[in-house]
């Protein structure tokens, strides 16, 4: 049976195996660029006919030797008889048919989940839409659904002496003896072009870099702030909800697990690109994320003030977690 969802922001569909075979031979023609990631030890293959996927891919993730077998598909490009950008998902071969789709991010994103489809179902590592940085040996990480600031908030603690990056968007969790590991998964960091607006030292960082239309791109931030700022992995101590809600009055306060269990499974786990959404997989990243959260500090910031008010909240949050 097929499964329509229709978020904000693209059409996603669940088909069955036999359909997909149908898709492969209908696309597979258009074909012109194939390209292989290492995304968390998944090798995510991209089939596309658009240079400029294939450049931003290549840019964006770490390569995968072309003789290891792919776990999952990208296949992109472009169909004129569908109307609006669309997902089409098999998730039994873990390919997913992108159509239609101009802007990168999203793109980027869906290989995310396709390799977080694959590690949450097989080895108990959960993929998470947020950002996580290392503070003298304790990770802490932001978690937020979109447009909440995570990122503008993430390159405002990379500013200070201490703090290094693991990951400004998306990164993997997986649990050894009682820690809490949290790796990266992308070569290179997507960032917005108004970034150094926020925080001016970043000017050198978007000067050169060449913006999409919705004012994203990809960067080498190891050249502005040094290798050394960033990290593969750390200990994650502490996490960090944002939300935005008027009607609370409460900027900050530490949370107890079921409540964050309870806000993560509202917010739609704050990961508006999961391919599979049932009973089973909601099962899975509820039992994940209160474990997660039983073996760290929960905080919730309500980042209703300015964005210069709350940075300051997020950092003595932070400060005391360290």
């Amino acid at each position: 049976m097929i499964n329509l969802t229709k978020p904000s922001r693209y059409i996603k569909e669940i088909i069955p195996i036999e359909k997909k075979d149908e898709l492969f031979t209908k696309y597979a023609s258009k074909v012109i660029f194939e390209e292989k990631a290492d995304i968390y030890g998944c090798c995510i293959k991209l089939l596309t006919d658009q240079k400029y996927v294939k450049e931003k891919w290549e840019d964006n993730f770490y390569p995968m030797s072309a003789n290891i077998r792919s776990h999952g598909r990208l296949l992109v490009t472009n169909d004129e008889k569908i109307s609006e950008p669309k997902v089409i998902y098999e998730p039994l071969s873990k390919t997913a048919f992108v159509l239609n789709m101009d802007y990168y991010g999203w793109i980027k994103s869906i290989a995310l989940s396709v390799a977080g489809d694959i590690t949450e179902d097989e080895h108990y590592i959960y993929p998470v839409h947020g950002a996580c940085v290392d503070l003298k040996g304790y990770g802490i990480c932001l978690i937020a659904p979109s447009g909440i600031g995570k990122t503008t908030h993430t390159y405002g603690l990379l500013r200070l002496n201490g703090v290094r990056v693991v990951a400004d968007d998306w990164f993997f969790i997986r649990f050894q003896d009682n820690d809490v590991i949290a790796f990266g998964s992308e070569k290179n960091f997507y960032v917005q072009a108004d970034i150094a607006n926020v925080w001016g030292e970043y000017d050198k960082l978007v000067k050169d870099v060449e913006f999409d239309s919705r004012g994203r791109g990809i960067v080498n931030v190891r050249s502005v702030v040094g290798k050394g700022k960033i990290l593969p992995l750390t200990t994650v101590r502490g996490v960090i909800l944002l939300k935005r809600d008027l009607s609370d009055e409460v900027l900050s306060r530490k949370i107890e697990v079921d409540e964050a269990v309870n806000y993560m499974e509202r917010t739609n786990f704050c990961n508006p690109h999961l391919l599979v959404i049932n009973e089973r997989k909601t099962k899975l990243r509820k039992r994940f994320f209160k474990e997660f959260f039983e073996r760290t500090k929960i905080f919730m910031v309500n980042a209703i003030p300015p964005p210069l008010e709350t940075h300051r909240i997020i950092c003595e949050i932070i400060t005391n977690i360290a």
